[in-house]
């Protein structure tokens, strides 16, 4: 039966073919968070090998992954139409355009994969290995060409579970992601004889191993302390206290209910009953909890600080517009961090910007609004920062999608204690996208060995150990306080961390040549 269905998927043409691909690309989407539907992904990939083996020109196989590309990437980022809705009046005309052209623009990567393991071999398990390596190459691209997006990478369906997760803390997402490519076009080949079908076994037992070898890992480093008692700490282990206050994004900016919204996260930020008025904490507000200008604003500094303890800090989001080493007016979106003195004692600005959020590329030709308020595009900050602030652990802040750039979360020449990730998700409603950033961000936590606290303005705020495993959380759009103490004992110093994408290089690097080389000897004998 098998064989009979590869057989008509590879005699398709025409529309129907491109739709099956479309559909493949598509369906695909549920093996990513929040679904985890990950048995779809050897099926969806199995149904691109068999169609391809029925293309018989180069036009052919780039249309296979250009179809198959964009019914990922549209089906996979259909919640980006959720910010057009926050002012539907000024940009829900926008949705088809973005929607279409992101899913377009981005195929051109799985398009390109694609035909290369099309063009430089044949036979189904060789293709299905160097589909593997060039759809992660094709990823780890499109995580840095115009810069970048590595979202909704092919590793990121581990995130169902931290103990598949932790090969990445040796090769990184992108060598996770070629290792989840092999699991999910290698049982393409059962339809190819004795030799296939041991192929496709090899496939399944991918995860076994991901999985065992993970799990025997987290057994080895023990308990991952999210039992630990607040009464039980001594002094000196600060604790954080994230404030997810979950106001709809279309009444965050609203002149009127500024005051009622900073009351609330006044309210919020209160010594939690029960805590020692000597334990030491850090207050965490989300990405511009603070919607005013906090070097202005002496008396909302005060009301800010007298919620804190003589050892206490406040870090939020907010926006910044004292100029830097220049007369011309800029803005930032920015990380500021206040002692219990009221005053500004660090500050980060975003480095890496969302293209149309927070700037508008080639503004002099598309005269186009930004989604995020104010008419001024933000200026970007210089790059990752170490903070270290009134004796507490130093941490490595991350805006919003800052996170999701693998090896680019922190100061490599002055590694931090833990990673700070501060984002407003409000855009997106109750969608996948806070749940597909969250998995991004989790996997920064393994590959980096350091402790990761997400507050997110409407949800999921979760803190993270150096295993990626759960500590606390507060589900999407829920109103609440998280606490949890910042422990430091099973921070480590991954492989990932010490040789970065060397080992993804080395890896696809070899399997590509092996697979190749015997493509050439095979036809030569």
């Amino acid at each position: 039966m098998i064989k009979t269905v590869a057989t008509r998927l590879a005699g398709l043409s025409g529309w129907r073919r491109r739709f099956v691909w479309l559909i493949a690309g598509a369906v695909a989407v549920l093996a990513l968070p929040p679904f985890f539907f990950i048995p779809v992904l050897p099926v969806c990939f199995a149904i691109l090998l068999w169609s391809l083996e029925g293309v018989r020109c180069n036009k052919g196989a780039l249309s296979a992954g250009w179809w198959f590309g964009t019914g990922h990437f549209a089906a996979g980022f259909y919640w980006i139409s959720h910010a057009f809705l926050v002012q539907p009046e000024i940009y829900g005309w926008m949705i088809p355009f973005a929607l279409l052209g992101l899913g377009g623009g981005l195929a051109i990567f799985p398009m390109l994969a694609v035909w290369a393991s099309w063009r430089l071999t044949d036979g189904l398990v060789r293709r299905a290995v160097l589909l593997s390596v060039f759809w992660a190459v094709s990823e780890y691209l499109r995580g840095h060409i115009l810069t970048g997006f590595p979202w909704n990478l092919l590793g990121h369906v581990w995130a169902i579970d931290p103990a598949p997760m932790q090969f990445a803390s040796v090769v990184g997402v992108y060598g996770l992601s070629f290792v989840t490519g092999m699991f999910a076009t290698l049982p393409a080949a059962v339809s190819s004889g004795k030799r296939g079908r041991i192929a496709a076994f090899s496939g399944v037992v991918i995860v076994a191993v991901l999985w065992g070898g993970g799990a025997l890992r987290l057994s080895l480093v023990g308990p991952d302390g999210s039992d630990v008692a607040l009464s039980e700490l001594s002094p000196d282990v600060p604790v954080v206290q994230v404030v997810q206050p979950n106001i709809a994004q279309r009444d965050k900016w609203r002149p009127e209910l500024q005051n009622q919204h900073f009351t609330k996260l006044i309210e919020m930020s209160q010594r939690p009953d029960g805590m020692s008025p000597a334990q030491k904490r850090i207050v965490i507000w989300p990405e511009t909890a603070a919607t005013f200008f906090v070097e202005t604003q002496t008396t909302a500094r005060m009301q800010m600080a007298e919620t804190l303890g003589p050892d206490d800090i406040l870090i939020t989001g907010a926006p910044r517009t004292y100029p830097r080493d220049t007369d011309e007016y800029k803005v930032w979106n920015s990380i500021q961090v206040i002692d219990a003195s009221g005053e500004i004692v660090a500050s980060f600005d975003k480095f890496h910007l969302v293209p149309f959020g927070e700037y508008v590329p080639f503004r002099s030709i598309l005269p186009l609004p930004k989604l995020t308020a104010g008419g001024t595009d933000f200026s970007a900050g210089p790059g990752p920062q170490t903070l270290s602030i009134n004796g507490m652990p130093s941490f490595s802040p991350l805006i919003c999608y800052e996170v999701i750039f693998p090896g680019r979360v922190a100061d490599d020449e002055n590694r931090p204690d833990w990673l700070l990730n501060v984002t407003n998700d409000g855009w997106f409603g109750d969608s996948a996208g806070p749940y597909q950033h969250m998995a991004a961000a989790r996997f920064r936590a393994v590959e980096e060995g350091l402790p990761l606290v997400r507050a997110a303005y409407t949800g999921v705020s979760v803190f993270f150990d150096p295993y990626g495993r759960k500590l606390a959380d507060l589900p999407l759009r829920t109103r609440g306080v998280m606490v949890h103490p910042l422990l430091s004992d099973k921070n480590h110093t991954t492989v990932y961390y010490l040789w970065r994408d060397i080992l993804f290089y080395g890896i696809v690097t070899f399997f590509a040549v092996l697979v190749m080389g015997y493509n050439r000897v095979s036809k030569s004998l």
